[in-house]
């Protein structure tokens, strides 16, 4: 794991971050509204070390430009596929997808009680693939189960896709085109 942590430091919400690029303007929002956010990469899901070491490489780059703290976990792609074995065939935007919300904003849950930060919320609502009322619903559910508060953003609204998208043009980010999964990516080949 490796951490840009200052001890002294109060946050007062963990943002998990599926990938720098989706990272940009979260942040700039929730610096913008006076919140001192710790920014989390667990993202199990990935399907290789070297994309997780990409995306994990934009996303301190753009935490870096943010001047915010961050962690970047440990990869761990067999807890992934133990979380959505039997899901395999599922398709884009199912069962599948939803376990994986669950596993990471789980983890980021268990990050939030470990640094002791109450509140928590994630990234993966800001892309136009994802359901944010899942992601909200799956947040919620975790959050009530340990006794924290999951704070449901849209970061779509108010042209948040484009404005992350403007701020990783601009910091020349490593840009993907799938969410990470081996399982998505075979649906690249395919069409």
């Amino acid at each position: 794991m490796l951490q840009n942590v200052k001890d002294n430091n109060e946050y007062d919400i963990l943002l998990h971050a599926c990938c720098g690029v989706c990272a940009g303007y979260p942040i700039k929002k929730l610096k913008s509204e006076g919140l001192n956010p710790l920014l989390l990469f667990s993202n199990d899901n990935i399907d290789s070390l070297e994309e997780y070491n990409k995306r994990a490489e934009a996303f301190m780059q753009v935490c870096n430009y943010f001047n915010v703290d961050y962690i970047v976990d440990d990869y761990s792609p067999e807890t992934y596929l133990n979380c959505v074995q039997g899901l395999e065939f599922e398709p884009e935007r199912g069962n599948r997808c939803s376990e994986c919300f669950r596993l990471r904003l789980r983890k980021s849950a268990d990050f939030a009680i470990k640094i002791g930060i109450d509140k928590f919320t994630s990234t993966l609502a800001i892309s136009p693939h994802k359901n944010y009322n899942k992601i909200t619903l799956i947040g919620q559910e975790v959050a009530t189960e340990l006794g924290l508060e999951y704070v449901g953003i849209d970061f779509k609204k108010g042209d948040g896709f484009l404005k992350t998208n403007q701020i990783s043009k601009e910091l020349n980010l490593y840009r993907q085109n799938y969410c990470g999964c081996k399982f998505a990516k075979s649906h690249l080949k395919e069409g």
